[in-house]
């Protein structure tokens, strides 16, 4: 670990894993040169950590996620193995700083948004916490999709995240599993009479594990991301490649990879939701043999004791298939009775829960079903024939009841609910906030939640201080260390003593002074990536995230409308200046999501251009927002944008970021910003809009026309956005919008939150005129963040559902 062995090795992976004789002409060469030193150090490690799991008898926990929004590994792990003194030395033979060398690694295209990134926090706090657990998910060959804005639009290129290779990977080859599709359903009598199904005449793709060490913070443990890639079991047809069918031939091979090409195929076609749903049983088969293998590995054919031994976390319903998958491997492969297949099923399935919206609770067509999973549609019948038998016991008569809980929803066209699927076949349901998991049990789930209360839980969620404080604010984490010492950084509670520190006039003064150099570092990205210039002593107002119509970037843009329109006319009078920055991507196939960013950039090229508003407001749409530009972005920001719609947001982790690097909220009584604001003090949080209780009442009467007109600064407002003024020579492109503004049948209720919002606005800007209260602000908005490390919620997860 020490400077001199670390610079040996740079150079020897240099010449003989690279074949390369000199580094300083290209980062790239350094890069992979410096990663390969760094995973030598994580190999050892993970090594011993897998040699003593597996000489211990502790329970294990599978983390099923579609998604690990991961970021870049390098910089991650040179911090997690107290690493930074010998590389940054190392390195000064070739005249490179490790930030430089850090650019050169792409991030890893392995999720989207929030859920991913919680995903890879969760991660980092087990291995940091020293728990047994392995993250499973799928190696796509391209991300989302790399974003870019033409003429203000957001137009999809390919994410080939994977282009230059990702040294931080091991191929596992010998532990490829098959996965089928297609088919059909056999029934046997086996020799001793009873009655087995099998899945015959199936078409069948490899499952091969590539493995990411995932590193603890600074304990030598060193945990294991498995990511499965689907090839063909054949590479290609020989004989038809001899006749000349060369695209015949190799058709296998192409379908079979497509399974792992693309993060989130748009499914707006048929096709698409095929694919996806092959992504989603594709991870949980291979997942579930994996884990099934290893065991029969240890302890032969007895499965007495696996439930005692196993745990399979679902995050989100994408893998909640697995349940029926357990199901079929169990009964199929190793010949358990239905009723003891269930009770492993049943005893060792966990679902956490990510959605308040209906419609994101995933539901499949029981004709692809019946195509492409043949054999596990026959499992859901089964398994729902009995719980509506446990249903009508339980309410006599209740058709409607036993309807509204059905794993098929009946129809024209009957669908398998997933998420009903999940609840069933699990002993544990979490939501992932305090109102989040209440408005689960009151309304979303609540017949299920009368059935069974006690598999209902709440885990809050929370962000690793690793990479969300020490990582991306080293100058603030040092200062945080200088004066409350670095036990933070595992316990994050121990934050909390910065909160008297806030009355020491030069500890404000060094915290300011910190601000602004994470401040002057934003604006150079926004400068490089937006073309915009921002101006430091502005407040810096931000809203990054998934774009979605709940998360109301609409609303904000309203605001800057609304500021836009008060510089013109003059009235300036207590204006506090600011520079607004709104990033994120819109799904492929969500057209309204994509008019709000067109709307953004039109709005922001409008007011860029116009020089009476250059002291006032200054506007920049970030493209391609991603795990490395929030790690500039969450440093720098005075004022965090949590606005969605109270009752639609779950939880939300960017507040978390936000608020543990010293920004303030604004937002409204909608997933984890309730909490937040209770451990921060009403006082330093701005809160407005409906809370989800008033939210449903309005809408029984809901009238926006009526709250537009008798609201002259949204009347001016609609007037600008219906007039044309920021859509010149495209005439029409915005009447979706505000339509949907002026509709009584928003659900988002964009109109009647406007004025409570303009009104927090104001106050956050008046705050922020008096730079000492707001520091102030700042330093108790970080020293409340103690809840909200990943590490108190999996404590929580391991202590309440896992039981490790």
């Amino acid at each position: 670990m020490d400077e001199a062995q670390v610079a040996a090795d740079l150079k020897r992976h240099a010449r003989l894993s690279l074949g390369c004789d000199r580094l300083s002409d290209s980062h790239r060469y350094l890069y992979n040169a410096l990663a390969l030193t760094v995973r030598d150090r994580l190999v050892e490690r993970w090594r011993l950590t897998r040699e003593q799991r597996r000489h211990s008898a502790t329970r294990r926990v599978s983390y099923l996620s579609l998604e690990f929004l991961m970021g870049r590994a390098l910089t991650n792990a040179v911090l997690n193995l107290d690493l930074e003194q010998a590389v940054r030395e190392a390195l000064k033979d070739y005249g490179c700083q490790l930030e430089e060398v850090a650019e050169a690694e792409r991030d890893a295209g392995l999720g989207n948004g929030g859920l991913g990134r919680l995903a890879a926090c969760f991660l980092d706090s087990c291995a940091s916490l020293q728990l047994p657990v392995t993250g499973y998910g799928i190696r796509y060959e391209y991300g989302m999709f790399h974003q870019r804005i033409a003429d203000g639009q957001q137009v999809e290129y390919p994410d080939h995240w994977l282009r230059d290779g990702n040294p931080w990977e091991m191929e596992c080859s010998e532990n490829a599993v098959r996965v089928s599709f297609f088919g059909r359903s056999e029934y046997y009598r086996d020799r001793d009479g009873r009655q087995r199904a099998r899945w015959s005449a199936t078409q069948d793709v490899l499952a091969v594990p590539y493995d990411v060490p995932i590193p603890g913070y600074r304990n030598d443990t060193v945990n294991t991301l498995r990511l499965w890639k689907s090839e063909a079991t054949d590479e290609f047809n020989l004989q038809e490649f001899n006749a000349g069918s060369y695209t015949e031939a190799v058709a296998e091979k192409n379908l079979a990879e497509q399974i792992t090409m693309v993060l989130y195929p748009n499914d707006a076609s048929e096709n698409g939701k095929e694919l996806r749903l092959r992504q989603q049983y594709f991870l949980a088969s291979a997942s579930l043999q994996d884990v099934l293998r290893d065991w029969v590995r240890e302890h032969g054919d007895d499965f007495s004791q696996f439930a005692g031994k196993n745990v399979f976390q679902l995050n989100d319903t994408h893998p909640t298939v697995a349940v029926a998958e357990l199901m079929r491997l169990l009964m199929d492969d190793y010949l358990l009775g239905w009723d003891a297949a269930w009770e492993i099923t049943r005893s060792t399935m966990a679902y956490t829960n990510h959605t308040l919206l209906p419609e994101a609770l995933e539901k499949w067509s029981v004709g692809l079903f019946e195509e492409l999973l043949p054999r596990l549609l026959d499992i859901i019948y089964e398994i729902n024939a009995r719980f509506l038998a446990l249903v009508a016991e339980r309410w006599p008569g209740d058709v409607a009841r036993q309807q509204q809980l059905s794993i098929i929803e009946e129809g024209d066209h009957p669908q398998v609910r997933m998420a009903h699927l999940a609840i069933v076949g699990s002993y544990s349901v979490n939501g992932v906030a305090a109102l989040h998991t209440r408005l689960l049990q009151q309304g979303l789930f609540r017949d299920f939640y009368q059935l069974w209360p006690d598999k209902f839980n709440n885990k809050t969620n929370g962000v690793t201080p690793r990479r969300w404080l020490a990582h991306c604010n080293p100058e603030l984490g040092e200062l945080v260390t200088e004066v409350i010492g670095d036990r933070w950084i595992t316990d994050l509670e121990d934050i909390a003593r910065l909160r008297p520190l806030a009355d020491d006039y030069s500890f404000r003064a060094r915290w300011r002074k910190i601000k602004q150099n994470n401040k002057q570092r934003l604006q150079q990205l926004v400068q490089r990536d937006c073309n915009v210039s921002f101006d430091v002593d502005m407040l810096f107002d931000v809203q990054v995230k998934r774009i979605h119509e709940y998360k109301r970037q609409l609303l904000n843009v309203l605001h800057i409308i609304h500021l836009y329109d008060r510089v013109v006319r003059g009235d300036t009078a207590g204006m506090q200046p600011r520079c607004v920055l709104i990033g994120g991507k819109a799904a492929p196939g969500y057209a309204m999501a994509k008019t709000i960013i067109k709307l953004v950039n039109n709005v922001a090229r409008v007011v860029n251009k116009d020089p009476r508003l250059k002291p006032w407001l200054r506007v920049a749409f970030l493209p391609n927002y991603r795990v490395t530009s929030m790690e500039v972005i969450c440093p720098g920001t005075d004022l965090s944008e949590q606005i969605s719609t109270a009752g639609k947001e779950a939880s939300g982790t960017g507040n978390m970021k936000f608020m543990m690097n010293g920004a303030a909220t604004i937002g409204t009584l909608d997933g984890a910003n309730i909490e937040i604001r209770e451990a921060v003090g009403e006082e330093n949080f701005f809160l407005f809009g409906l809370d989800a209780a008033a939210v449903v009442a309005a809408r029984e009467d809901y009238d926006p026309e009526a709250i537009i007109a008798a609201d002259k600064d949204l009347s001016a407002v609609m007037k600008l956005l219906e007039s044309g003024h920021f859509n010149m020579f495209e005439t029409g492109i915005f009447d979706a919008v505000s339509a949907s503004i002026r509709s009584p049948h928003d659900i988002w209720m964009t109109a009647a939150d406007f004025r409570s919002y303009i009104t927090a606005q104001r106050a956050a800007g008046t705050v922020y005129q008096d730079r000492d209260a707001w520091t102030r602000m700042s330093i108790y908005n970080t020293a409340a963040s103690g809840r909200f490390s990943s590490d108190r919620t999996i404590i929580d997860y391991s202590d309440d559902i896992w039981r490790l």
